[in-house]
């Protein structure tokens, strides 16, 4: 994901489109109870880098979420990211999580510079609108490993009972996560409950896709870290515009909520913080959330 930095700066000197039209929000600061109440989703998402198998064996990351068992993990950090599905008994949930962006694997970065609109497979995401339309290189990255994803997701299901499904990355793992929310929630029996957390989430859709994604996926939050230029990428001036809710983490045991699309009135949101990538801290994408650093030099 670093190396979509220089892309974007470039791609911007050559290509504008119209800014979409932001509805400021209120905006709330959050407990550090609140706040800490994600650490648990923190781990997995850096537990996502870690290619775990299904002894669940990573460390400090699984080590966090002891009692999680995974069902199937697979990728090879490159040409797909890793990944990991498994249920977790704390929150009666089902975990699907994704890797982000290693720097040193070369198609993993391609697919964060792929940054063409692309509109939706209609076989993968029935029934979404015409107009609705996101980043290629995530979309090619998510088909990869979708259908295998949902077919682990039923079957988990049918053994747990009443239990909901949570989609977590980190990066372009947050990217992936974003649109399994929309598949999963799309593609599981009505009545499942499927929310999503991510972290450092550079904007996967149009404004469209954030409308409808907002109307689908009705429990899902994006959590910035300081200075991270990641989220400001692709630039809203290309046509993206992220989905709803981010928390903005601001400093140790300090963070606000804005609600809704983006921002750029409010001065604590990640929008009016980092109003371009020449502003940023590229060492904030890694963290820490609350004491927890992502990465591949993590694991």
């Amino acid at each position: 994901m670093f190396t979509v930095l220089a892309a974007a700066l470039f791609a911007s000197a050559v290509y504008a489109a119209p800014s979409p039209t932001i509805v400021p929000r209120a905006v709330t600061t959050l407990s550090v109870s609140q706040l800490d109440a994600y650490t648990p989703y923190t781990q997995f998402a850096r537990a996502a880098y870690c290619n775990v198998g299904t002894d669940w064996a990573c460390g400090d990351a699984c080590s966090a979420n002891a009692d999680f068992t995974v069902d199937i993990a697979g990728g090879d950090g490159d040409s797909v990211q890793y990944y990991f599905t498994g249920y977790w008994p704390s929150k009666n949930t089902i975990v699907v999580a994704h890797e982000g962006t290693d720097p040193t694997q070369f198609e993993s970065v391609l697919t964060d510079v792929d940054f063409v609109f692309a509109d939706l497979d209609s076989t993968l995401f029935p029934g979404a609108p015409s107009g609705v339309q996101v980043h290629k290189g995530f979309a090619d990255e998510h088909a990869q490993t979708a259908t295998d994803i949902l077919a682990s997701v039923k079957s988990l299901l049918s053994s747990h009972s009443g239990a909901s499904v949570t989609a977590i990355g980190h990066s372009l793992g947050g990217a992936l996560a974003e649109l399994d929310s929309l598949y999963l929630s799309l593609n599981l029996p009505s009545g499942t409950t499927v929310s999503g957390v991510t972290y450092g989430t550079p904007r996967v859709g149009n404004p469209d896709f954030s409308d409808y994604f907002d109307g689908v996926v009705l429990n899902f939050t994006r959590v910035n870290n300081e200075q991270d230029p990641i989220p400001t990428l692709p630039p809203a001036d290309f046509g993206f515009q992220h989905v709803a809710k981010e928390i903005h983490i601001l400093d140790t045991d300090s963070a606000v909520l804005c609600p809704g699309a983006e921002d750029t009135t409010d001065a604590q949101c990640i929008d009016q913080t980092e109003p371009s990538i020449t502003d940023s801290d590229i060492l904030n994408h890694l963290g820490p959330y609350q004491g927890v650093y992502i990465g591949t030099i993590y694991c």
